[in-house]
């Protein structure tokens, strides 16, 4: 009986280690942007929001130089629980070596990139013991880091702007042994991931090869087996008034604030129930074998065309080599659109 509870128990906080993530971000995001105005205006406590704001235009440029990142806050436990809600994994493939700098390229997105998100914004899963001598550097929206408290929640996991000014500064001006990751097929992709699918958006996303090519950093191709498996989407047929209404819904969200907008649903609180946790699915990011390559610093087409599908040929072999193992079907291809 007593093991029975113990159990229960850790089911419990790993099911709220998830169920937090989200609401934490809107907390935080809501506490200064509601804050501030009112304090300002309607209290005598205007020197407050005076202050923050200040802090804010004094402190603006942190975020794009590398942030100010917490050993603490990264091996929180309760990023333990989260991970262990799924698991989530990270496999090494190959050694990286602190001589040098990396770009890590990571497939798919998701709906909500839970494996890059333990893997490499947090200590959960070792990433520091099984790549030493390496910190990482996870790219996410620039918005995000226009909000007080949220930027300084971030910051602290090694979250950087996915931005070019950002990125080249980690990757040229920090020394070396550093790795940006960057989910290339970006929010868009998220419309493409539902379960058994093995599709991404690769083709004419060459922005990260250039990068790596005006740096000098080495391309590392990473492949997230479980991600598309956690979240069922829901797709309607064409020409139906719901698909209609669905696409209009999506095309005014991207509009608005960037972000593709898809309809999924998980897992309730209840076996068997629908809702909006993700389903317990293992979630691996196999890393694979740094491409070495040279530094341009204006590469023309031809040279960011061949390096393009050089990094293609690598990821489909990273991808065909581990499928099975995580979950795929021998037949399952790599879709690149």
């Amino acid at each position: 009986m007593g093991s029975l509870s113990r159990l229960d128990l850790q089911r419990s906080l790993q099911t709220l280690s998830v169920l937090q993530w989200i609401p934490v971000y809107v907390i935080l995001g809501a506490i200064p942007i509601f804050l501030i105005p009112y304090f300002l205006v309607f209290t005598k406590f205007w020197m407050v929001s005076v202050l923050a704001l200040a802090w804010l235009a004094y402190d603006w440029n942190t975020h794009s130089q590398g942030g100010r990142r917490s050993a603490w806050v990264r091996n929180w436990t309760l990023w333990k629980y989260f991970q262990n809600y799924f698991p989530v994994k990270l496999v090494k493939t190959y050694d990286l070596s602190p001589k040098h700098n990396y770009i890590i390229a990571n497939h798919p997105h998701g709906i909500l990139s839970y494996g890059v998100f333990i893997n490499f914004a947090t200590e959960a899963t070792g990433f520091a013991r099984i790549f030493p001598g390496i910190t990482p550097y996870v790219g996410t929206l620039e918005g995000m880091f226009w909000i007080p408290i949220v930027r300084e929640y971030i910051m602290s996991m090694g979250v950087c702007p996915v931005s070019k000014l950002a990125l080249k500064f980690l990757l040229t001006q920090k020394g070396s042994g550093n790795a940006v990751v960057v989910v290339v097929g970006g929010a868009a992709e998220a419309l493409l991931c539902r379960p058994k699918a093995s599709t991404i958006l690769l083709k004419q996303r060459k922005g990260f090869v250039k990068l790596a090519l005006q740096t000098g950093s080495y391309l590392v191709p990473s492949y997230s087996f479980g991600e598309n498996e956690v979240y069922n989407q829901e797709t309607f047929p064409e020409g139906t008034w719901i698909r209609l209404f669905q696409k209009t819904f999506q095309d005014t969200f991207k509009k608005i604030i960037g972000l593709s907008l898809c309809i999924f649903h998980g897992q309730g609180f209840t076996r068997g129930s629908w809702g909006f946790l993700p389903f317990n699915q293992p979630i691996t990011t196999v890393v694979g074998e740094p491409l070495p390559l040279p530094r341009i610093e204006r590469p023309n087409k031809k040279t960011v065309d061949k390096y393009h599908a050089l990094y293609i040929s690598a990821l489909r072999k990273l991808f065909d080599r581990h499928k099975v193992q995580y979950g795929l079907s021998e037949t399952q291809e790599l879709t690149i659109l």
